[in-house]
């Protein structure tokens, strides 16, 4: 099959949907198949200032979110325009959009669209604060993302919670795939901790808590710097190292500045994925403390699913997808959420008893191993392609 990924957003950039296009165009192309990403980022920079992103910032000043819809309504069209051009020159049989305006735009060409939904639209942008509960704003976001579950034809999930939301919401059934990796690429490289460290200046003796998360409100990432005074009681020379950016960044860095605690946190930015891998190998704890925010829950998250294929300890929140991921103290450990106690307590259990980190994290591995292979799900989208495409062409 010729298949084309759309996204209304940037690909790749930092991120769990650009992630799992990446894995999933991956997996896809070493079942054979020919796969090609329109994004974004395909559209001219005049454009995305011009067209997009300034208008947007301007609105905003005036009414909060107005610039937020300008800007879906503009990345939909633009994107319809790359995709309409794309197909002047291209067979493709199939459309798989990663999000609700690239769906809206790819139905408008004819082919046949099926939507990947990787969380909630309207939820989250009131959880980053770009809109306000129950405002005209949001109230227009939560009727176009039903409009795009009942536009495409066929709509699939990365977890079983957002299934459910989609019927309850638009009463589409959808069909759940777990969130996947590619399974050669995260595996344990733990001989290769010290040469990672000695790369990027890192004590080696040091305790590393390594947090790969965009830095947003529902991913809890406030909650490490709350528990860090309290590990540092028992382990002094441990560290926060953050990868990712977002509106809690400076929230991040002030509370760490009045609690003290500044020198044992990093904040990398924005970081490559074949460099996560790197901070994956080096790190002792990846911690993924998500949290419950304005409706809005973590899915399965694909930054769990990384640092268990590559065998190091998780700690993570007991919400949302998280908790049909990870069975507590069987494939990790998980936390109440916004408990910063509780999440204190977990890291000094696993830096105090490395054996049970390393049994957590090779149960962790044999999971990722059975359930979350790259090539297991690709099998599970062209099933779901195929079906869409047989039904549409048996109606031409």
């Amino acid at each position: 099959m010729h298949i084309l990924l759309t996204t209304s957003f940037d690909y790749p950039h930092t991120g769990g949907l650009s992630t799992h296009v990446h894995t999933l165009k991956a997996g896809l192309e070493e079942k054979g198949h020919t796969v090609d990403v329109l994004s974004f980022s395909d559209i001219s920079k005049a454009a995305q200032l011009g067209v997009v992103r300034g208008p947007s910032f301007v609105m905003n000043k005036f009414v909060k979110g107005s610039g937020i819809i300008w800007s879906r309504r503009a990345r939909r069209k633009l994107l319809l325009d790359q995709i309409r051009n794309y197909l002047k020159s291209h067979d493709v049989d199939i459309i798989n959009a990663q999000d609700a305006y690239a769906t809206l735009a790819s139905v408008k060409t004819g082919v046949p669209t099926v939507m990947t939904t990787h969380g909630y639209m309207a939820f989250e942008m009131i959880s980053k604060g770009s809109v306000e509960e129950g405002s005209p704003q949001a109230d227009h976001l939560h009727r176009m993302e039903v409009v795009a579950y009942q536009s495409a034809g066929q709509v699939l999930t990365v977890d079983q919670r957002i299934k459910d939301y989609v019927k309850e919401r638009a009463d589409v059934d959808a069909i759940a795939i777990k969130n996947f990796i590619n399974v050669t690429d995260f595996a344990p490289s733990k001989d290769k901790k010290e040469a990672f460290r000695s790369k990027y200046n890192i004590d080696q003796d040091a305790n590393i808590l390594f947090i790969p998360r965009r830095l947003t409100r529902k991913n809890g990432v406030i909650q490490p710097v709350k528990a860090l005074p309290k590990v540092l009681e028992k382990f002094p020379n441990t560290h926060l190292l953050f990868a990712g950016d977002g509106e809690e960044r400076q929230p991040i860095e002030r509370l760490a500045n009045e609690l003290g605690v500044q020198d044992n946190v990093t904040m990398l930015g924005s970081v490559s994925h074949d460099t996560m891998r790197e901070y994956y190998s080096l790190s002792d704890i990846v911690l993924v403390p998500s949290i419950h925010s304005k409706g809005v829950e973590e899915a399965t998250s694909i930054s769990a699913l990384e640092a268990m294929g590559f065998g190091t300890p998780v700690i993570a929140g007991a919400v949302g997808g998280l908790k049909e991921l990870i069975d507590d103290h069987v494939h990790g450990l998980l936390v109440r959420a916004e408990e910063p106690e509780q999440l204190e307590t977990a890291i000094t259990e696993l830096l105090g008893d490395l054996e049970t980190g390393e049994k957590l994290a090779a149960n962790a591995r044999e999971k990722i191993e059975a359930e979350h292979s790259h090539l297991a799900a690709a099998d599970q989208f062209l099933a779901a392609y195929q079906s869409l495409y047989e039904r549409r062409k048996a109606h031409v």
